[in-house]
């Protein structure tokens, strides 16, 4: 019975993606047609609706036509400077309502934006200036520290002009002055503003770098375009809602789709400097928003907030985003009165994205088992293929060609690359090898082309997809694969949502990777009961053999934990002061480690 009504219920998923799909796909053959640009779309926007609030920040109340007068100001300061169509510029700043004006006052001129992660410093910093041709530098004075770093070094190359938006002492950084170049500066609209293309790059953002130097993604007008059209279409936004949005305006999630329901739709957006758990829902109150995004463990910290009034005195119906942890799923919409929650999954650098739309607890969404491939692939071109889950090598068939995943099986999600489709295209990034090897070639037919996510998804017998672990972060130990999202799962209710982190590390004479979990918060934790409870809810080879407890564990911009440092330093207690346990099955517990106890784990004095 529940499978009829589960075939039932995916036949109108299907409908109801299409219909939207088709309406999404017809706004941007109209974008192309017309050769539509982000400022030109905005454009349309100051003419309708000049007074109605773009961007509220603080107590700050920007309208669309403030928006336009600012951004025209930036355009005209940069051609004033010697800037011209094409060239590239750098924009490091915390997120407030100029910052988005920066980049569309440039994007104004046809001169592109590195969008640069705020938390970079010194060499990453630099590299991220210099990767793209940065003719100049526009920074926050918040952030100018960073900037005295790699001054010196800025100031050897006399193509890069530095600009500093805010109070700073002229004296110890010799850079010009942005406020006052702006308040000179005519707001009448710049003369490149209708020579723009559909195709044109936008703005440059950033990967996280976690396996090396960030590399720059290319985001053109279109694919800004697609993608929050796709939010507002799927997921059916009104004229009328209100976008709140705490994610950093660098990062795709908040710098794409959150500006661009606003840029492009036509919604008010409502943003922060930082996010704050504990004002998160007085802000939504506060604003009267109704749309929220999240990224990342947010969701995670609002459940561990006390208990408030605001809770359940907002407007909040949907939310939207991605990261939200099936384990808390329910928990979080109930406990927040969240009607509908729009869980997506997608690259930065990607063609291929799909979205839950109809609340399916975990889901990030929908692929058709229903219709035959090929339709499939017309209408949907994502799938996911079988892949080695520790190498992450695509398994073919006797044919050459990939596997594709059948329902309740586990591969990497891929999307067709179909060039002169923005919905399809796959720009990359501005290092060619790179995007190459994001690229993999005969998937289903000889000489077709897919975009690689690098990420494993869970595709059950509905069609329902879910995420389940990066490809590189599962691990095989003794003789099975472990996801180290499951078992953050597992980990995570027993400790009651705090942070953790799972990863495998290696040890000497064995074969695979040992299971590894590092607790932030308490430092006191039972191990003798977190091991009976993880014997109770993971099988033996899943539980992980080494424990860490440590203050707090290093956070991304965008609220994802980093497990880099952590890995390398692996269970070696004299390389920090944090407790490290190992498991000892004869005591059927976990043990504190030492130097001795590492020397015999290191030597193979130790079997596990």
């Amino acid at each position: 019975m529940l499978s009829i009504f589960k075939n039932v219920s995916s036949s109108n998923v299907i409908y109801i993606s299409l219909t939207r799909l088709l309406r999404t796909k017809y706004y941007i053959r109209q974008f192309r047609n017309e050769e539509v640009t982000v400022p030109k779309r905005f454009k349309t926007w100051v003419q309708n609706c000049p007074n109605k609030v773009a961007i509220s920040y603080k107590d700050e109340e920007w309208t669309y036509e403030e928006l336009d007068t600012f951004s025209n100001k930036v355009a005209n300061v940069l051609l004033n400077c010697g800037l011209k169509v094409g060239d590239e510029i750098s924009l490091f700043m915390t997120p407030k309502p100029e910052y988005v004006g920066f980049w569309l006052g440039a994007a104004k001129t046809g001169i592109i934006t590195a969008l640069i992660n705020t938390n970079q410093k010194d060499e990453t910093l630099l590299h991220s200036i210099t990767t793209v041709n940065s003719k100049a530098v526009i920074f926050g004075n918040e952030l100018q520290q960073s900037i005295k770093q790699i001054y010196e070094t800025i100031r050897e190359n006399k193509n890069i002009q530095l600009f500093c938006y805010g109070d700073f002492d002229s004296k110890t950084l010799p850079v010009k002055n942005m406020n006052r170049l702006i308040e000179d500066s005519s707001d009448d609209d710049p003369v490149h503003l209708d020579n723009g293309k559909f195709t044109d790059r936008l703005f440059y953002v950033y990967t996280s770098g976690t396996t090396g130097m960030p590399k720059a993604v290319i985001i053109k007008h279109s694919r800004y375009l697609y993608l929050s059209s796709v939010v507002r279409n799927l997921l059916l936004l009104r004229d009328d809602d209100v976008v709140y949005t705490v994610i950093p305006l660098y990062h795709m999630a908040g710098g794409c789709i959150g500006t661009g329901l606003c840029l492009v739709w036509g919604n008010s957006i409502v943003i922060r400097s930082s996010f704050s758990a504990s004002n998160f829902w007085k802000d939504c109150v506060k604003y009267k928003c109704t749309i929220a995004q999240y990224v990342g463990e947010l969701c995670r910290y609002l459940l561990l907030q006390p208990k408030s009034e605001f809770d359940s005195t907002h407007k909040v119906r949907l939310m939207f985003g991605n990261g939200l942890r099936p384990n808390i799923w329910k928990e979080f919409q109930e406990r927040f009165q969240i009607e509908t929650i729009g869980e997506f999954y997608g690259a930065s650098e990607g063609n291929s994205n799909v979205i839950n739309m109809d609340n399916t607890v975990g889901s990030c969404g929908f692929i058709s088992q229903l219709l035959p491939g090929r339709i499939t692939d017309f209408f949907f071109p994502v799938s996911l293929i079988r892949v080695n889950e520790e190498t992450g090598e695509a398994i073919r068939g006797p044919d050459g060609l990939c596997v594709r995943c059948q329902p309740n099986q586990c591969g990497e999600f891929i999307g067709k690359i179909v060039k002169e489709d923005p919905t399809r295209e796959f720009d990359g990034y501005l290092n060619t090898e790179a995007t190459n090897k994001k690229i993999i070639r005969d998937v289903y037919r000889k000489g077709d082309m897919y975009f690689r996510s690098g990420d494993l998804l869970y595709l059950d017998q509905f069609g329902y997809v879910f995420f389940k672990d990066r490809t590189g972060d599962t691990y095989r130990w003794k003789g099975e694969n472990v996801s180290t999202t499951e078992v953050e799962e597992v980990i995570s209710k027993i400790i009651k949502h705090r942070d953790c982190i799972v990863y495998g590390v290696e040890i000497p004479g064995c074969e695979g990777r040992a299971g590894m979990v590092a607790i932030a918060g308490d430092t006191t934790v039972e191990m003798d009961k977190l091991y009976i409870k993880l014997g109770n809810k993971l099988p033996k080879y899943a539980i992980p053999v080494f424990v860490r407890l440590t203050e707090k564990i290093e956070l991304t911009g965008t609220f994802k934990m980093s497990k880099t440092v952590l890995q390398k330093q692996a269970f070696n207690p004299t390389i920090t002061d944090d407790q490290i346990f190992v498991i000892d099955t004869n005591k059927n517990g976990y043990v504190k480690m030492d130097r001795y106890l590492y020397e015999d784990i290191i030597n193979s004095q130790l079997t596990f």
